[in-house]
Formats: C-alpha cells, structure tokens, sequence
C-alpha cells in the first residue's frame, strides 16, 4: 500500500482519492493548547491569539506520530515543512529508520522541502499526479527533488510577532511591520528559512511588489497556490492579478490550516508557485 504522509504545515488534511496523513503540529502557551487538525476552529484559535499578550509556540510531531502515520505501508513519500525552522523532519527520518528496520522490504522517501505551506502542497500534488501515471518510487524520489528546484514560496504578512517570539526574526523587525498599514514581503531562502525582502503600504503596492518578485523569479504561469489567514478577498484579488499579467490557469485560492495561521497572521497571505 502506498501512503503520502506530511504535517500540518501543507494546509491540507486530506486529499480526495488518496492515502494521505498530515500529522498535525501543537500550539501552546502558558494558558492553551491547540493541534492543528482537521478539528481546530480557525477563527477561535486566531481571536484566542490575539488577546493572548504573552509568549506562545509551536511543538512538531514526535517518532511516535509519524510512525503511527506510516502504519500499514510499504511505499511512503513524506514531505516535513524546513528542517530549519522544525524538528518535524528530524521526527519524520528517525520514524523511517525504525519503521524500515521493522518492515525491512517498505520504501520510504523523507524529503527535506525546505518549504511550507501552498510550495509543499505544490510537492505533494506533484508526487501524488507521479504516483497515479504509473511512475517508479526510485521516479518519483529523483522527480520530487528535481520539482522542488522549480518551486517558489512568497508571502505578505501584516505581523511578524509571533515569528519573532519564537526567535525567527529580529523583533526589531517584526515591530516595523502593522503599523500603518505596513505590510512586509518575503520569500523561502535556499536554504529554507525565511527572508524577509520589503516593506509595503497598501494593497495595490503589496501586488505590485508581489508581480515583480514573482517576475524576478522567473515566474510565467506554472500552477498558483495561495493560502490565506482570513483575508479571502485579497487572496482573489491577488490570483487575478497574477493571472493577468502572467496567464495562469491553474491557480488555487484557500484558508491556510492552524500552523501557516499561526505564523502568517490574521490578514496574511502566503503564495506558493511553479518558477
């Protein structure tokens, strides 16, 4: 049986027609505990965010959920947010290592994605369409690491606290942005943290800014994710512009799951698209 295990970072909780598992993610503080599953109440959990002053974070998946995940499977393609910015990868290796010892004849692949959120959506989509037009596991492993050079992530966040409580970036920063409207942009370094590029005010620069990094990277109408934090309609408007000046034809709009909730904030926007 083949299985495609991820977290909860990818948005998704389940795909129509495939053996699919996220794993879910905690959320925590001092006072609550969210998982981020198919159950977690979004509009509650970011309400319950923003009247909390104090330090929250975040706790990956550990072996035994992963394992627990791989059970009764003898083909895996497991795709973990970053290594940088999780230990969900580092879970998800050391299940596959006991999960092969015990089930000596599976085949697992553990990709580091470097990514989160609509680029690793991207990822899965693509392992899952490989898997389905009859392509080898040794195939799909070799074409999943080569998709991943051709992926982008961007984002336009409207808050960075919660990256910054968590050490991610420079409080300093992070204070710079929300107010007056400040919107910051950035994208997924190479090495799959995030990079902060430029500061914007108002929606008609944050699209334009948007186009000219989608541009700069090469983009020209491979398929489009874009998940949102409870702002839907700028998400559209964002796609449509997208799709007008590149020609996109494949593009998804969508409400990001608790952990891209958690780190885009209420009123952000992360993009995910084929370079």
């Amino acid at each position: 049986m083949t299985k495609f295990v991820s977290d909860c970072s990818c948005d998704l909780h389940s795909i129509q027609g495939v053996n699919f598992t996220a794993v879910p993610l905690t959320i925590s503080s001092d006072h609550f505990h969210f998982t981020d599953d198919e159950n977690l109440d979004i509009h509650f959990f970011l309400n319950t965010l923003a009247g909390y002053k104090g330090r929250s974070y975040t706790a990956c998946p550990g072996v035994e959920d992963w394992l627990k995940a791989y059970e009764g499977a003898d083909e895996l393609y497991v795709t973990p947010l970053t290594s940088l910015l999780s230990g969900s990868y580092n879970s998800a290796m050391v299940a596959a290592e006991q999960y092969c010892q015990e089930h000596p004849k599976a085949k697992i692949m553990v990709f580091d994605t470097l990514t989160t959120g609509p680029e690793l959506r991207l990822l899965i989509e693509k392992l899952v369409a490989l898997k389905q037009s009859g392509s080898t596991f040794e195939e799909i492993c070799a074409a999943g690491k080569e998709y991943l050079k051709h992926t982008r992530l961007f984002f336009a966040f409207k808050s960075l606290h919660n990256f910054a409580q968590n050490g991610r970036v420079n409080k300093a920063v992070a204070a710079a942005v929300g107010v007056l409207g400040i919107s910051i942009l950035g994208t997924a370094s190479e090495e799959g943290n995030i990079a902060p590029r430029s500061k914007c005010r108002g929606e008609k620069k944050v699209i334009s800014e948007l186009l000219s990094m989608l541009e700069e990277a090469g983009y020209q109408g491979g398929k489009l994710r874009i998940c949102h934090i409870e702002n839907e309609p700028f998400a559209t408007k964002v796609a449509n512009a997208i799709s007008e000046k590149f020609g996109t034809s494949d593009s998804l709009v969508y409400p990001a799951a608790g952990l891209c909730s958690y780190y885009g904030e209420r009123g952000g926007i992360i993009l995910g698209c084929e370079s």
